[in-house]
């Protein structure tokens, strides 16, 4: 780990927006998954969520190394309980879903706790999950098509929501817990030993303010 390494992890994980997610309902290509999670990596998404009715996201192969290690990922069985759990964690919840209700993309405010809901490739939000939604959002388009690739839907609609937060001033500040930062930052860092530590019930060990380990957690 060089000095330079460390300063760029801990100013990236300064970035990452808590409250700014994405909750994937039956997306099973693991190219799409893998774009999607991409993209929050780059506009700062620090959990993304996932939900598979039928058991067959492909957990073990979706996800390129360096994305899979940056943006954790939250399994869930049933998309009504993974709507509830975000709403309780004071997340709004927009559904890239075309229908009569639907508001263009660019008018809804996501500076608030945001989770956005994407649906699988053939069939897009489930009936279910769209009544879960607090508002459904629409990508106006003037072709042939009347839908995008899922993976590009998210882009516009983080990238969206990292204008607005960015204009807001939510970049500007640390706004993970300190707990959290330092256990992430560690992790980042050496995943080997926080994986070791983990297995032997250790704490993680401090570092140094050049990210080296000031002591050996296995002594």
């Amino acid at each position: 780990m060089t000095p330079e390494r460390f300063r760029r992890l801990k100013q990236v994980l300064a970035s990452r927006q808590p409250d700014l997610t994405v909750l994937m309902e039956n997306v099973h290509k693991s190219h799409n998954i893998a774009a999607v999670l991409r993209t929050c990596d780059a506009v700062g998404v620090f959990k993304a969520h996932a939900v598979s009715h039928d058991g067959e996201i492909p957990r073990h192969h979706m996800v390129s190394g360096g994305t899979r290690k940056y943006v954790r990922m939250q399994f869930h069985d049933d998309i009504l309980h993974a709507c509830e759990s975000l709403r309780k964690a004071g997340h709004q919840i927009l559904a890239a879903h075309l229908s009569t209700d639907a508001r263009d993309y660019r008018s809804l405010d996501y500076t608030r706790p945001t989770a956005l809901l994407l649906g699988s490739e053939l069939w897009g939000v489930s009936e279910t999950a769209s009544r879960a939604a607090d508002q459904h959002v629409v990508i106006p388009m003037c072709g042939v098509v009347t839908s995008l690739n899922v993976s590009v839907a998210a882009a516009i609609l983080l990238y969206e929501a990292r204008r607005q937060r960015e204009a807001a001033g939510l970049y500007k500040m640390c706004r993970l817990p300190a707990t959290t930062f330092d256990k992430t930052l560690f992790e980042w860092s050496y995943p080997a030993i926080a994986e070791r530590c983990r297995e032997r019930g250790l704490p993680y060990p401090p570092l140094t303010q050049d990210g080296d380990l000031a002591e050996n957690p296995f002594r």
